[in-house]
C-alpha cells in the first residue's frame, strides 16, 4: 500500500503575494520546495504527495506542474482556474492536457462573499468540471458550511474534498461550544453526500499553535471520522504551514496514535488508498 500526503505547499517566497502569512507565522517565510519535502516523506515512510495550490493564479499551476514533472514523488496537483470565468472550460481543456493536474481549488474562506460558491457564475464552473473528470477541494471557514450543503447537492458526480476539517474552532473554544456544535451538525448534513470526502489536515494550525495539547484535537478527528466513515477521509499534512504548530513527523504521530486501534486496512485506506482513489494518482 502507498502512503500519500493529500495536501502540501511549495512556494518561493514572496512577501507582497504570501501577505497571508503573518509575522506569528514568521517560521514559514521562507521557500519550500520539492528536495526539502522529498526527505521528509521518506523518513516519516510516505511514498508521496499531492500539492495544492496557495497562490490564485494560472503562473501558479505552471510552478507546481514543473515541479510534479520533475518530481516523481509529487503524484497530482490541486490548481486553480478562475472558475467563473467565460473561458473555463477552454482554460480546463488546456489543463486535461497534463496528467498530474488532478483538480481546482478556490480560496472560499477568503471571500467576503461567503456564499460565492452559489453564484450562478461559480456554479457553471463546477459543472464544467465534471467533464474533464477534475476533482475540486473546498476550503472554507465553518461559517460556510450552512451554503455548502446547497452546493454539494447540486453535483452528485463531482467529487468534492473539504479541507482541513472546515477549520473548526479549536483555539480557546470547546467542542460543546455553540460555534463548534453548529460546525458538528453541518459537517453531519454536509457528510451525508457520498460525494463528499474530508481531509483530517490542518488541524494545528486551528488550535493554540504555541501550546496545544494533543487531546484538543480528538472531539473533532471523532466528528469526521464518524460522520465520513473509513472510506471518504484522508491524511494531509499541510507541510509546510503546519511548521507553525507541529513538526512534520508529530503531525504524523499523532494521526498515527489516533488510528491505533482500526485495522490495517481501514489505516491503509486513510493513510493511502482514499488519497489515490479520489485524485486519480
Amino acid at each position: 500500500m502507498q502512503k500519500i500526503d493529500s495536501h502540501q505547499h511549495f512556494w518561493i517566497f514572496n512577501a507582497e503575494r504570501d501577505n497571508w502569512i503573518t509575522d506569528e507565522m514568521s517560521v514559514i517565510k521562507k521557500d519550500f520546495l520539492p528536495q526539502q519535502l522529498k526527505t521528509i516523506l521518506a523518513e516519516n515512510d510516505f511514498d508521496g504527495c499531492v500539492t495544492v495550490q496557495s497562490d490564485q493564479s494560472e503562473n501558479e499551476n505552471i510552478f507546481q506542474l514543473i515541479n510534479a514533472e520533475e518530481n516523481n514523488f509529487v503524484k497530482g496537483v490541486v490548481g486553480w482556474v478562475d472558475l467563473q470565468a467565460e473561458d473555463v472550460k477552454e482554460r480546463l481543456a488546456y489543463y486535461s492536457q497534463f496528467k498530474k493536474m488532478k483538480g481546482f481549488r478556490h480560496v472560499l474562506q477568503g471571500e467576503a462573499k461567503r456564499d460565492l460558491m452559489l453564484k450562478p457564475e461559480f456554479l457553471r464552473g463546477i459543472e464544467a468540471l465534471q467533464e474533464y473528470n477534475f476533482t475540486y477541494d473546498i476550503l472554507i471557514f465553518p461559517d460556510q458550511l450552512k451554503f455548502t450543503e446547497e452546493f454539494v447537492v447540486k453535483f452528485p458526480n463531482q467529487k468534492f474534498v473539504i479541507d482541513h476539517l472546515a477549520k473548526p474552532y479549536i483555539k480557546g473554544k470547546e467542542i460543546t461550544d455553540p460555534m463548534n456544535t453548529a460546525w458538528k451538525k453541518d459537517m453531519q448534513q454536509v457528510s451525508k453526500y457520498e460525494n463528499v470526502f474530508c481531509k483530517i489536515s490542518g488541524f494545528v494550525t486551528e488550535a493554540n499553535i504555541k501550546n496545544w495539547k494533543e487531546e484538543d484535537f480528538i472531539p473533532y478527528f471523532d466528528v469526521v471520522v464518524e460522520s465520513f466513515g473509513i472510506n471518504r477521509i484522508m491524511f494531509g499534512s499541510d507541510w509546510p504551514v503546519c511548521l507553525t504548530g507541529a513538526e512534520y513527523s508529530t503531525i504524523v504521530n499523532i494521526l498515527k496514535k489516533y488510528f491505533s486501534s482500526f485495522t490495517q486496512n481501514e489505516k491503509d485506506q486513510f493513510f493511502g488508498t482514499n488519497a489515490i482513489n479520489f485524485y486519480n494518482l
